[in-house]
Protein backbone atom coordinates (compact mmCIF):
# COMPACT_ATOMS: atom_id res chain seq x y z
CA UNK A 1 0.00 0.00 0.00
CA UNK A 2 1.26 3.33 -1.13
CA UNK A 3 1.57 5.46 1.75
CA UNK A 4 -1.06 8.40 1.72
CA UNK A 5 1.33 11.22 2.16
CA UNK A 6 3.20 10.07 -0.72
CA UNK A 7 0.41 9.67 -2.63
CA UNK A 8 -0.60 13.21 -2.27
CA UNK A 9 2.72 14.67 -3.01
CA UNK A 10 3.00 13.25 -5.97
CA UNK A 11 -0.35 14.42 -7.09
CA UNK A 12 0.16 17.65 -5.88
CA UNK A 13 3.83 17.35 -7.75
CA UNK A 14 1.50 16.40 -10.93
CA UNK A 15 -0.59 19.67 -10.28
CA UNK A 16 2.34 21.98 -10.08
CA UNK A 17 5.00 20.81 -13.05
CA UNK A 18 1.79 19.89 -15.31
CA UNK A 19 0.04 23.21 -14.69
CA UNK A 20 -3.19 21.67 -14.30
CA UNK A 21 -4.92 24.49 -12.26
CA UNK A 22 -8.19 23.04 -12.71
CA UNK A 23 -7.58 20.61 -10.48
CA UNK A 24 -7.42 23.04 -7.53
CA UNK A 25 -9.88 20.47 -5.87
CA UNK A 26 -7.33 18.07 -5.26
CA UNK A 27 -5.15 19.95 -2.89
CA UNK A 28 -6.69 20.08 0.88
CA UNK A 29 -7.29 23.12 3.02
CA UNK A 30 -4.34 23.89 5.52
CA UNK A 31 -4.59 21.55 8.75
CA UNK A 32 -6.84 18.87 6.64
CA UNK A 33 -5.54 15.83 5.46
CA UNK A 34 -8.01 13.80 3.05
CA UNK A 35 -7.95 14.22 -0.73
CA UNK A 36 -11.13 13.94 -2.40
CA UNK A 37 -11.26 11.78 -5.06
CA UNK A 38 -8.33 9.04 -3.51
CA UNK A 39 -10.76 7.47 -0.98
CA UNK A 40 -11.55 3.73 -1.97
CA UNK A 41 -9.06 3.03 -3.77
CA UNK A 42 -6.98 -0.21 -3.78
CA UNK A 43 -3.23 -0.92 -3.40
CA UNK A 44 -3.31 -1.76 -7.39
CA UNK A 45 -5.24 1.42 -8.49
CA UNK A 46 -2.92 3.30 -6.06
CA UNK A 47 0.34 1.78 -7.73
CA UNK A 48 -1.08 2.22 -11.49
CA UNK A 49 -1.77 5.42 -10.69
CA UNK A 50 1.35 6.31 -9.13
CA UNK A 51 3.28 4.77 -12.45
CA UNK A 52 0.73 6.58 -14.98
CA UNK A 53 2.13 9.69 -13.02
CA UNK A 54 5.97 8.71 -12.75
CA UNK A 55 5.67 8.20 -17.13
CA UNK A 56 3.76 11.47 -17.30
CA UNK A 57 6.62 13.40 -15.18
CA UNK A 58 9.57 11.62 -17.16
CA UNK A 59 8.13 12.40 -20.49
CA UNK A 60 7.64 16.07 -19.52
CA UNK A 61 11.30 15.46 -18.49
CA UNK A 62 12.36 13.79 -21.92
CA UNK A 63 13.13 10.87 -20.50
CA UNK A 64 11.64 7.25 -22.38
CA UNK A 65 12.07 5.35 -19.50
CA UNK A 66 13.28 5.65 -15.60
CA UNK A 67 17.15 6.11 -15.45
CA UNK A 68 18.54 3.13 -14.01
CA UNK A 69 22.13 4.60 -12.85
CA UNK A 70 25.26 1.64 -12.92
CA UNK A 71 27.83 1.99 -10.01
CA UNK A 72 30.04 2.51 -12.50
CA UNK A 73 28.66 6.19 -13.52
CA UNK A 74 30.16 9.15 -12.92
CA UNK A 75 29.13 12.47 -12.66
CA UNK A 76 31.88 14.83 -13.63
CA UNK A 77 33.18 17.97 -11.50
CA UNK A 78 32.81 20.21 -14.39
CA UNK A 79 29.10 19.50 -14.88
CA UNK A 80 28.40 19.85 -11.27
CA UNK A 81 30.44 22.81 -10.56
CA UNK A 82 28.64 24.33 -13.51
CA UNK A 83 25.16 23.75 -12.33
CA UNK A 84 26.26 25.29 -8.70
CA UNK A 85 27.04 28.59 -10.81
CA UNK A 86 24.20 28.24 -13.00
CA UNK A 87 21.45 27.49 -10.36
CA UNK A 88 23.23 30.40 -7.99
CA UNK A 89 23.91 27.48 -5.20
CA UNK A 90 27.91 27.92 -5.41
CA UNK A 91 29.47 28.64 -2.14
CA UNK A 92 30.91 32.40 -1.94
CA UNK A 93 33.62 31.21 -0.03
CA UNK A 94 35.92 28.32 0.42
CA UNK A 95 35.13 26.85 -3.23
CA UNK A 96 37.60 23.57 -4.34
CA UNK A 97 38.38 25.34 -7.69
CA UNK A 98 38.77 29.19 -7.62
CA UNK A 99 40.04 28.66 -11.27
CA UNK A 100 36.46 27.51 -13.16
CA UNK A 101 34.96 29.65 -15.72
CA UNK A 102 31.69 29.92 -16.41
CA UNK A 103 31.08 29.43 -20.36
CA UNK A 104 28.88 32.16 -20.95
CA UNK A 105 28.82 32.06 -25.00
CA UNK A 106 28.29 28.45 -25.02
CA UNK A 107 25.28 28.53 -21.99
CA UNK A 108 23.40 31.87 -23.38
CA UNK A 109 22.60 29.69 -26.63
CA UNK A 110 21.72 26.10 -24.68
CA UNK A 111 19.09 24.82 -22.72
CA UNK A 112 20.90 21.27 -22.22
CA UNK A 113 24.26 20.54 -21.00
CA UNK A 114 25.66 16.48 -21.74
CA UNK A 115 28.94 14.98 -20.69
CA UNK A 116 30.43 12.22 -22.08
CA UNK A 117 33.56 10.53 -21.15
CA UNK A 118 35.65 8.68 -23.53
CA UNK A 119 34.75 5.56 -24.63
CA UNK A 120 37.62 3.22 -23.46
CA UNK A 121 36.92 -0.17 -24.86
CA UNK A 122 35.38 0.80 -28.23
CA UNK A 123 38.96 2.62 -28.41
CA UNK A 124 42.01 0.51 -30.36
CA UNK A 125 44.50 1.98 -28.05
CA UNK A 126 47.84 3.45 -29.52
CA UNK A 127 50.81 3.26 -27.04
CA UNK A 128 52.41 7.11 -26.23
CA UNK A 129 55.59 5.63 -28.14
CA UNK A 130 58.20 8.48 -28.57
CA UNK A 131 58.66 9.54 -32.08
CA UNK A 132 61.56 11.37 -33.40
CA UNK A 133 61.90 15.04 -32.68
CA UNK A 134 60.22 14.62 -28.94
CA UNK A 135 57.10 14.48 -30.61
CA UNK A 136 54.54 11.58 -28.88
CA UNK A 137 52.23 9.62 -30.91
CA UNK A 138 48.61 10.73 -31.00
CA UNK A 139 46.11 9.50 -28.90
CA UNK A 140 42.62 8.77 -30.15
CA UNK A 141 39.17 9.15 -28.16
CA UNK A 142 36.19 7.88 -28.80
CA UNK A 143 32.71 9.72 -27.51
CA UNK A 144 29.75 7.61 -28.27
CA UNK A 145 26.66 10.39 -28.65
CA UNK A 146 23.93 8.32 -29.77
CA UNK A 147 21.74 9.20 -26.44
CA UNK A 148 21.50 12.89 -27.99
CA UNK A 149 17.84 13.26 -29.36
CA UNK A 150 17.41 14.20 -32.79
CA UNK A 151 15.05 17.22 -31.83
CA UNK A 152 17.86 18.52 -29.69
CA UNK A 153 20.19 21.30 -31.79
CA UNK A 154 24.06 21.78 -30.64
CA UNK A 155 25.04 25.08 -30.81
CA UNK A 156 28.95 23.89 -29.78
CA UNK A 157 30.98 21.45 -28.05
CA UNK A 158 34.36 21.31 -25.58
CA UNK A 159 36.81 18.36 -25.47
CA UNK A 160 38.47 19.01 -21.68
CA UNK A 161 41.28 17.26 -21.16
CA UNK A 162 43.43 17.22 -17.43
CA UNK A 163 46.79 17.87 -18.07
CA UNK A 164 50.01 17.13 -15.40
CA UNK A 165 53.06 19.02 -14.59
CA UNK A 166 56.24 17.55 -15.12
CA UNK A 167 57.91 17.75 -11.95
CA UNK A 168 61.42 18.05 -12.91
CA UNK A 169 62.62 21.88 -13.15
CA UNK A 170 63.15 21.41 -17.26
CA UNK A 171 63.51 24.20 -19.74
CA UNK A 172 66.02 26.62 -18.43
CA UNK A 173 66.45 28.19 -21.90
CA UNK A 174 65.63 27.18 -25.70
CA UNK A 175 61.94 27.86 -26.58
CA UNK A 176 60.74 28.81 -23.29
CA UNK A 177 61.87 32.52 -23.10
CA UNK A 178 64.23 32.46 -20.70
CA UNK A 179 61.91 32.27 -18.10
CA UNK A 180 62.79 29.10 -16.89
CA UNK A 181 59.79 27.26 -18.32
CA UNK A 182 59.05 24.80 -20.46
CA UNK A 183 56.68 25.18 -23.56
CA UNK A 184 54.47 22.37 -25.09
CA UNK A 185 51.74 22.47 -27.76
CA UNK A 186 48.46 20.14 -27.44
CA UNK A 187 46.89 19.64 -30.68
CA UNK A 188 43.51 18.16 -30.89
CA UNK A 189 42.27 16.68 -34.70
CA UNK A 190 39.42 15.27 -35.86
CA UNK A 191 40.13 11.69 -36.77
CA UNK A 192 38.41 11.63 -40.31
CA UNK A 193 39.09 7.77 -41.38
CA UNK A 194 39.17 4.60 -39.50
CA UNK A 195 42.75 4.05 -38.23
CA UNK A 196 45.11 1.90 -40.09
CA UNK A 197 47.91 0.59 -37.41
CA UNK A 198 49.41 4.10 -35.87
CA UNK A 199 48.84 5.88 -39.29
CA UNK A 200 45.58 8.50 -38.26
CA UNK A 201 43.99 10.93 -41.13
CA UNK A 202 43.48 13.77 -39.30
CA UNK A 203 41.54 17.56 -39.62
CA UNK A 204 43.02 20.44 -37.23
CA UNK A 205 40.35 21.59 -34.63
CA UNK A 206 42.10 23.74 -32.14
CA UNK A 207 45.42 24.12 -30.15
CA UNK A 208 46.82 25.09 -27.46
CA UNK A 209 50.20 26.46 -26.25
CA UNK A 210 51.04 25.61 -22.53
CA UNK A 211 53.78 25.99 -19.85
CA UNK A 212 54.92 22.50 -18.24
CA UNK A 213 54.51 23.86 -14.49
CA UNK A 214 51.08 23.80 -14.16
CA UNK A 215 48.36 20.58 -13.42
CA UNK A 216 45.29 21.52 -14.54
CA UNK A 217 42.14 21.33 -16.94
CA UNK A 218 42.63 22.31 -20.95
CA UNK A 219 39.53 22.96 -22.86
CA UNK A 220 39.13 22.77 -26.51
CA UNK A 221 36.92 24.00 -29.36
CA UNK A 222 35.92 20.74 -31.27
CA UNK A 223 32.27 22.39 -32.06
CA UNK A 224 33.00 21.26 -35.93
CA UNK A 225 33.45 17.96 -35.70
CA UNK A 226 30.45 16.97 -32.80
CA UNK A 227 28.07 19.42 -35.36
CA UNK A 228 29.22 17.12 -37.98
CA UNK A 229 28.60 14.25 -36.57
CA UNK A 230 25.11 15.49 -35.14
CA UNK A 231 23.78 17.75 -37.58
CA UNK A 232 25.39 16.10 -40.90
CA UNK A 233 25.54 12.38 -39.46
CA UNK A 234 28.77 12.19 -41.05
CA UNK A 235 30.51 9.60 -39.63
CA UNK A 236 31.94 9.60 -35.63
CA UNK A 237 35.75 8.43 -35.57
CA UNK A 238 36.56 10.15 -32.68
CA UNK A 239 38.93 12.87 -31.42
CA UNK A 240 43.09 12.71 -31.67
CA UNK A 241 44.80 14.29 -28.94
CA UNK A 242 49.02 14.96 -29.70
CA UNK A 243 51.47 17.03 -27.12
CA UNK A 244 54.38 18.55 -28.74
CA UNK A 245 57.38 19.87 -26.45
CA UNK A 246 58.63 23.06 -28.49
CA UNK A 247 62.32 22.52 -26.77
CA UNK A 248 63.90 19.89 -28.81
CA UNK A 249 67.20 20.11 -27.25
CA UNK A 250 68.52 16.11 -26.45
CA UNK A 251 68.24 16.49 -22.96
CA UNK A 252 64.21 17.41 -22.85
CA UNK A 253 63.05 14.58 -25.53
CA UNK A 254 60.74 12.20 -23.77
CA UNK A 255 59.78 14.65 -21.11
CA UNK A 256 56.18 15.75 -22.19
CA UNK A 257 53.04 17.24 -20.25
CA UNK A 258 51.05 14.11 -19.63
CA UNK A 259 47.09 13.98 -20.68
CA UNK A 260 45.27 12.26 -17.82
CA UNK A 261 43.57 9.32 -19.98
CA UNK A 262 42.46 6.12 -18.44
CA UNK A 263 43.87 3.42 -15.51
CA UNK A 264 45.62 5.75 -12.62
CA UNK A 265 49.29 6.06 -13.30
CA UNK A 266 50.47 7.19 -9.76
CA UNK A 267 49.16 6.66 -6.74
CA UNK A 268 45.88 8.24 -5.70
CA UNK A 269 45.36 9.31 -9.17
CA UNK A 270 41.54 10.36 -9.49
CA UNK A 271 41.18 8.59 -13.15
CA UNK A 272 36.84 8.65 -12.62
CA UNK A 273 37.32 12.32 -12.35
CA UNK A 274 40.38 13.15 -14.49
CA UNK A 275 39.65 11.28 -17.69
CA UNK A 276 39.04 13.18 -21.13
CA UNK A 277 35.21 14.72 -21.28
CA UNK A 278 33.41 15.81 -24.13
CA UNK A 279 30.72 18.93 -23.15
CA UNK A 280 27.84 19.43 -26.13
CA UNK A 281 25.78 22.78 -25.45
CA UNK A 282 22.29 22.44 -27.01
CA UNK A 283 18.66 23.40 -27.27
CA UNK A 284 15.44 21.25 -27.70
CA UNK A 285 13.32 24.42 -28.78
CA UNK A 286 11.36 25.08 -25.53
CA UNK A 287 11.97 27.24 -22.66
CA UNK A 288 14.85 29.97 -22.52
CA UNK A 289 18.51 29.15 -22.23
CA UNK A 290 20.58 28.78 -19.26
CA UNK A 291 21.53 31.54 -17.42
CA UNK A 292 23.84 32.05 -14.64
CA UNK A 293 21.69 33.56 -11.32
CA UNK A 294 21.90 34.36 -8.05
CA UNK A 295 20.75 32.20 -5.27
CA UNK A 296 16.86 33.20 -4.74
CA UNK A 297 16.81 34.56 -1.12
CA UNK A 298 14.39 32.64 1.35
CA UNK A 299 10.52 34.04 1.15
CA UNK A 300 9.46 36.23 4.09
CA UNK A 301 7.22 34.37 7.00
CA UNK A 302 4.90 37.08 7.66
CA UNK A 303 1.31 36.81 9.44
CA UNK A 304 -1.24 34.20 8.40
CA UNK A 305 -3.19 36.29 5.79
CA UNK A 306 -6.74 35.64 5.12
CA UNK A 307 -8.17 32.80 2.77
CA UNK A 308 -8.10 34.87 -0.74
CA UNK A 309 -6.24 33.42 -3.53
CA UNK A 310 -2.11 33.06 -2.59
CA UNK A 311 0.99 31.34 -2.87
CA UNK A 312 1.44 28.13 -0.32
CA UNK A 313 4.52 26.57 0.34
CA UNK A 314 5.06 22.83 -1.28
CA UNK A 315 8.45 21.29 -1.43
CA UNK A 316 9.08 18.59 -3.52
CA UNK A 317 11.25 16.11 -2.08
CA UNK A 318 12.64 13.64 -5.22
CA UNK A 319 13.52 10.79 -2.65
CA UNK A 320 9.71 10.70 -1.95
CA UNK A 321 9.12 9.24 -5.39
CA UNK A 322 12.35 7.14 -5.03
CA UNK A 323 14.36 9.32 -7.53
CA UNK A 324 16.84 10.50 -5.46
CA UNK A 325 19.32 7.62 -7.31
CA UNK A 326 19.29 9.49 -10.37
CA UNK A 327 18.74 13.16 -10.04
CA UNK A 328 21.94 14.27 -8.60
CA UNK A 329 20.92 18.11 -7.89
CA UNK A 330 19.02 19.43 -6.22
CA UNK A 331 17.83 17.14 -3.87
CA UNK A 332 14.28 18.87 -4.01
CA UNK A 333 12.91 22.09 -4.92
CA UNK A 334 10.65 25.01 -3.19
CA UNK A 335 7.64 24.50 -6.01
CA UNK A 336 4.90 26.14 -4.36
CA UNK A 337 0.94 26.54 -5.84
CA UNK A 338 -1.63 28.57 -5.29
CA UNK A 339 -4.74 28.45 -3.55
CA UNK A 340 -7.95 30.11 -2.30
CA UNK A 341 -10.62 31.86 -2.79
CA UNK A 342 -11.37 35.06 -5.82
CA UNK A 343 -14.39 36.86 -3.60
CA UNK A 344 -16.31 39.29 -4.75
CA UNK A 345 -15.61 42.24 -5.32
CA UNK A 346 -12.04 41.34 -6.44
CA UNK A 347 -9.33 43.30 -4.52
CA UNK A 348 -6.35 44.91 -6.98
CA UNK A 349 -3.57 42.65 -4.89
CA UNK A 350 -5.03 39.79 -6.27
CA UNK A 351 -3.61 40.26 -9.88
CA UNK A 352 -6.69 39.90 -11.63
CA UNK A 353 -7.71 40.20 -15.11
CA UNK A 354 -10.62 41.86 -16.95
CA UNK A 355 -12.17 39.27 -17.66
CA UNK A 356 -11.90 37.55 -14.00
CA UNK A 357 -13.52 40.66 -12.49
CA UNK A 358 -16.19 40.47 -15.18
CA UNK A 359 -17.08 36.68 -14.55
CA UNK A 360 -17.01 36.82 -10.71
CA UNK A 361 -19.31 40.28 -10.76
CA UNK A 362 -21.33 37.64 -12.83
CA UNK A 363 -21.29 34.76 -10.64
CA UNK A 364 -22.46 37.44 -8.41
CA UNK A 365 -25.72 37.51 -9.89
CA UNK A 366 -25.78 33.93 -11.02
CA UNK A 367 -24.40 31.15 -9.88
CA UNK A 368 -24.73 28.90 -12.30
CA UNK A 369 -21.47 31.01 -13.72
CA UNK A 370 -18.16 29.80 -11.61
CA UNK A 371 -15.69 31.81 -9.75
CA UNK A 372 -12.57 32.93 -11.05
CA UNK A 373 -9.96 30.92 -10.36
CA UNK A 374 -6.73 31.08 -8.45
CA UNK A 375 -4.09 30.17 -10.39
CA UNK A 376 -0.02 30.42 -11.13
CA UNK A 377 0.27 34.24 -13.15
CA UNK A 378 4.37 33.79 -12.99
CA UNK A 379 6.50 30.92 -13.07
CA UNK A 380 10.51 30.46 -13.19
CA UNK A 381 12.38 27.59 -14.25
CA UNK A 382 14.62 25.42 -12.19
CA UNK A 383 18.08 23.66 -12.87
CA UNK A 384 17.99 19.79 -12.65
CA UNK A 385 21.56 17.67 -13.14
CA UNK A 386 21.05 14.07 -13.39
CA UNK A 387 21.88 10.91 -15.37
CA UNK A 388 19.77 9.80 -18.21
CA UNK A 389 19.28 6.50 -19.45
CA UNK A 390 22.48 5.67 -21.00
CA UNK A 391 24.20 7.00 -17.73
CA UNK A 392 25.19 9.91 -19.38
CA UNK A 393 25.09 13.16 -17.03
CA UNK A 394 22.93 16.14 -18.30
CA UNK A 395 22.18 19.36 -17.07
CA UNK A 396 19.23 21.07 -18.52
CA UNK A 397 17.19 24.24 -17.40
CA UNK A 398 13.25 23.07 -17.28
CA UNK A 399 10.78 26.38 -17.69
CA UNK A 400 7.80 27.09 -15.52
CA UNK A 401 8.72 24.68 -12.28
CA UNK A 402 7.88 27.17 -9.55
CA UNK A 403 5.48 29.59 -8.74
CA UNK A 404 6.24 32.98 -8.38
CA UNK A 405 3.21 35.13 -8.20
CA UNK A 406 -0.58 33.90 -8.06
CA UNK A 407 -3.38 35.25 -10.03
CA UNK A 408 -7.58 34.97 -9.98
CA UNK A 409 -8.02 34.47 -13.86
Amino acid sequence: MIPGNRMLMVILLCQVLLGESHHASLIPEEGKKKVPGLQGRTAAQSDELLRDFEATLLHMFGLQRRPRPSRSATVPRYLLDLYRLQSGEAEEAGAHDTAFEYPERSTSRANTVRGFHHEEHMERVHEASEARDGEATPLRFLFNLSSIPEDELLSSAELRLYRHQIDEAIGRGGSDGGNGEALHRINVYEVLKPPRGAQLITRLLDTRLVRHNASRWESFDVSPAVLRWTRERLPNHGLAVEVLHLDQTPRHQGRHVRISRSLPQEPGEDWEQLRPLLVTFGHDGKGHPLTRRAKRSPAKRGRKRNRNCRRHALYVDFSDVGWNDWIVAPPGYQAYYCHGECPFPLADHLNSTNHAIVQTLVNSVNTNIPKACCVPTELSAISMLYLDEHDKVVLKNYQEMVVEGCGCR
